[in-house]
């Protein structure tokens, strides 16, 4: 089982980042990449671990990220050109640049708004977006992308509402080959990635706003939205505003728009 090749990557995507490391073993690539940030690290910096030992996604949750099985990577971004208001739809860019890859690679795959990739005709999760904004003076964020690439084996927990994993080998991806697959995925970032920033973050002026839509499986499901303080709210995911946040209509008509939190998809709405 060949390692991520470092030098191929700096090699092909040249130009796209300011540095690009591969290390075989880490706690956390987001932890990691936020303390080179507090020390200067540039804008598009990427970390990429063969193997992490204490990955993380939303609400503090473990990511299983065995060696040579996955993608997990992290990408420092400093937008200078965005209002911080609007880098909270930098999940759904990395949403999409991760449908480009599972489209190149002739996997069917959905958007589970706001950070997941769900994959094959079961929809289990293939892949996880975590956004972390750096502390300090200057905007910066890192984004987090963990992508099973080959099977993880039995013992991997489901995922909140009962997502079974899944990986892109599972549903005959044209490639198992993860220095190719990380290659794809950080262009397709960067191409998406870059249209947005242009934009100043409008996801809408990017382009990329009716493409998410389009893309997004949560759209006409009955939902159970987990929010801050142990809340939640049922109601159909009616729509997603142009910033990016889900619009849900509650069992009285109402509407509802949240701007993050846990999506479980209950039902198809008829």
């Amino acid at each position: 089982m060949s390692e991520i090749d470092a030098a191929r990557l700096r090699g092909e995507l040249a130009g796209s980042y300011a540095d690009i490391d591969v290390v075989s073993r880490t706690g956390s690539t987001n932890a990691d990449l936020l303390r080179a940030a507090a020390e200067g690290a540039a804008d598009r910096t990427v970390l990429i671990a063969e193997e992490q030992t204490a990955g993380v996604g939303r609400r503090a949750r473990s990511w299983v990220s065995p060696r040579g099985t996955g993608i997990y990577l992290s990408v420092l971004l400093r937008p200078r050109e965005v209002a911080f208001a609007q880098v909270g739809s930098l999940a759904l860019v990395a949403g999409l640049a991760l449908i480009d890859l599972t489209r190149s690679l002739g996997v069917h795959a959905v958007l589970k708004w706001p950070n997941d990739v769900l994959a094959g005709p079961d929809l289990g999760k293939c892949a996880g977006i975590l956004a972390e904004a750096v502390a300090g003076d200057e905007l910066g964020v890192v984004l987090g992308i963990g992508l099973n690439v080959r099977p993880l084996g039995q013992d991997v927990p489901t995922a909140p509402g009962g997502l079974k994993p899944t990986s892109l080998a599972e549903h005959g991806a044209s490639s198992a080959d993860r220095t190719e697959i990380a290659v794809r995925l950080l262009t397709a970032l960067a191409d998406r990635e870059s249209r947005w920033r242009a934009a100043r973050g409008n996801l809408a002026e990017a382009g990329l706003f009716e493409d998410y839509r389009a893309h997004c499986g949560t759209l006409g499901q009955q939902v159970r939205v987990l929010l801050p303080g142990d809340k939640s709210l049922v109601g159909e995911a009616a729509d997603i505003d142009s910033d990016g946040q889900l619009i849900v209509v509650d069992e009285d008509g109402r509407r509802h728009t949240v701007f993050a939190g846990d999506v479980v998809h209950l039902r198809a709405v008829p």
